[in-house]
């Protein structure tokens, strides 16, 4: 809902500026307190688990779907990760203590790629500015309509028609609808509102929405409402936290999350990062 009608869940994780407009650089220093990769899924999702919708896109990169583009660094049990899909890197850095954060971040910064993207804390990141967003899960389910039925691949052409009219410049994976958890909503049988997850796993019992639109033509009409709620008593079979990121100032489509029974959960800046030195 970035233009204020029915455009859900705004920015998703791997969705970035296309202009790539970084931060500007910052030298790198050798750590005071090494931090340490971590291989094992167990150990993270032990760390992650204490606040599941905080680190919902992290503990679902924990399955086997993304786990292979991934790499993990703790140190006093705070966690980073470094997402290598989608072209080029993403860091995830989330905690409740954000000046212990940050020296974390700091101290990582000989691990990191060149050039990133970066979802931070709000307070926690070593660069000014940055895109300010919130993270929204369902802790209140409101009674609400819901309308929508089941996409599979055999929607693909469809569903990326709509995109294009909609939603232009969205990350999505085909390989999602494999999940089973995109509904999308048709008049006269034409594909015109949709909602999607970015991360499902009914393993760790997370999600993240994403993906989530209407065409142009029926905005201001309630579908992108009915199907995210349709979407919401799905995932409910195999989820306890569904969660979702939309930009701080989306207010009309915060408002919408919150009529749904949404509340946030935290804040967080996204932003181009590329750092200098060795």
């Amino acid at each position: 809902m970035t233009d204020g009608r029915d455009r859900l869940a705004s920015a998703p994780r791997r969705d970035r500026p296309a202009d790539g407009s970084a931060r500007p650089p910052l030298a790198i220093a050798r750590p005071r307190v090494t931090p340490h990769a971590v291989h094992d899924r167990e150990r993270l999702a032990q760390l992650l688990q204490r606040d599941p919708h905080l680190h919902a896109y992290s503990l679902g990169d924990l399955d086997d779907f993304f786990w292979p583009y991934t790499t993990w660094y703790e140190r006093d049990e705070q966690v980073i990760l470094v997402y290598h899909g989608g072209g080029f890197p993403t860091v995830l850095a989330f905690d409740r203590d954000t000046a212990a954060l940050k020296d974390f971040i700091e101290s990582t910064l000989f691990l990191l790629p060149q050039r990133f993207y970066a979802h931070i804390s709000t307070g926690a990141s070593p660069w000014p500015g940055g895109e300010a967003h919130l993270k929204m899960a369902l802790t209140r389910p409101a009674d609400t309509p819901a309308l929508g039925e089941p996409l599979t691949r055999a929607d693909l052409d469809e569903l990326t028609a709509l995109y294009e009219a909609a939603y232009p410049g969205n990350w999505f994976d085909p390989r999602m609808l494999d999940t089973g958890q995109y509904m999308g909503v048709r008049r006269d049988g034409r594909l015109i509102a949709v909602a999607g997850v970015h991360v499902w796993s009914p393993v760790y019992r997370v999600c993240a929405l994403g993906n989530v639109t209407t065409h142009p033509d029926f905005r201001g009409m309630g579908f992108g409402r009915a199907v995210v709620a349709a979407l919401c008593h799905r995932l409910h079979a195999t989820v306890d936290h569904i969660t979702l990121n939309v930009k701080a100032d989306n207010h009309s489509a915060i408002a919408v999350y919150r009529s749904l029974g949404f509340t946030e959960v935290g804040h967080y800046d996204e932003m181009w990062v590329r750092l200098s030195g060795s």
